[in-house]
């Protein structure tokens, strides 16, 4: 099984990737779960035709009971994409990593993975400080690889170091390992040479190079990924290139 955390600074476009690479390993045949893991709960809304799935911390805010089946707290996507999202607390009532912790315990207990049997589960991070329950998708088990999402962008260069770091500490307990960076280009100055700078640096791999595309913006405007809206655009084919290398990996472990 492909197991795949996708980090990033806020806002550098971890959803984008992360929903697109879902939609590319769907069209590559492969059984695929996506689990959105920011308060926002929005990581799954272009695989859903910009309908999104109610998150599970609402699911158990407005229930006195918790859900008896999987089917209550997630929504087929494009492809088959299983979508789940775990959302937050009510905002300044609560711990945001808490949600996913809980979430994370209660499809446990649905068994979810033994009952869907993905081929590849992806989870969409908050990533900007990687403490707590953000941390659990590659502290306990859950991921075993961690991608990078990152621009030319100081600032997401700087939390990209950091989530670098994060990772790396865990790796003496045999917990998921970066796998290496997405660049998601914005177009700065120098931004390839800014970005390769920082991979070289920290002896990581550039897996995949995102172009800064219309094309993804007037999908997302439709509530699609370019998989699905545009297949045969330029951020379409590099989003099915990195599924292939992956899966490739997967075949080759």
């Amino acid at each position: 099984m492909i197991k795949i955390a996708v980090y990033g600074k806020g806002g550098i476009g971890k959803s984008t990737v992360t929903g697109n690479l879902a939609a590319a390993f769907a069209s590559l045949g492969k059984r695929v779960i996506q689990i959105g893991c920011d308060p926002k709960a929005d990581s799954t809304i272009n695989l859903l035709g910009g309908e999104p799935v109610m998150p599970v911390m609402n699911y158990l805010r407005e229930h006195d009971d918790e859900p008896e089946s999987i089917e209550e707290i997630s929504k087929e996507g494009y492809g088959g994409v299983l979508c789940i999202e775990t959302g937050g607390p009510t905002p300044g009532l609560g711990c945001a990593g808490r949600g996913i912790i809980t979430t994370f315990s209660l499809l446990e207990d649905l068994k979810l993975f033994e009952k869907y049997k993905p081929d590849v589960v992806l989870y969409d991070v908050l990533g900007d400080v990687v403490c707590g329950g953000f941390a659990a998708p590659i502290r306990e088990g859950y991921a075993s690889k961690v991608l990078i999402v990152t621009s030319g962008e100081k600032m997401a260069l700087y939390a990209a170091n950091n989530i670098n770091s994060a990772v790396k500490n865990f790796a003496d307990r045999s917990y998921a390992k970066v796998r290496g960076i997405v660049m998601n280009r914005r177009n700065v100055e120098d931004e390839e040479e800014k970005v390769r700078a920082f991979a070289e640096s920290a002896g990581l791999d550039i897996v995949a190079d995102i172009p800064r595309s219309d094309d993804i913006i007037r999908c997302e405007d439709k509530g699609m990924t370019v998989i699905e809206g545009e297949p045969d655009c330029q951020a379409a084919k590099c989003f099915l290139k990195l599924a292939q290398t992956l899966m490739q990996e997967d075949n080759d472990d």
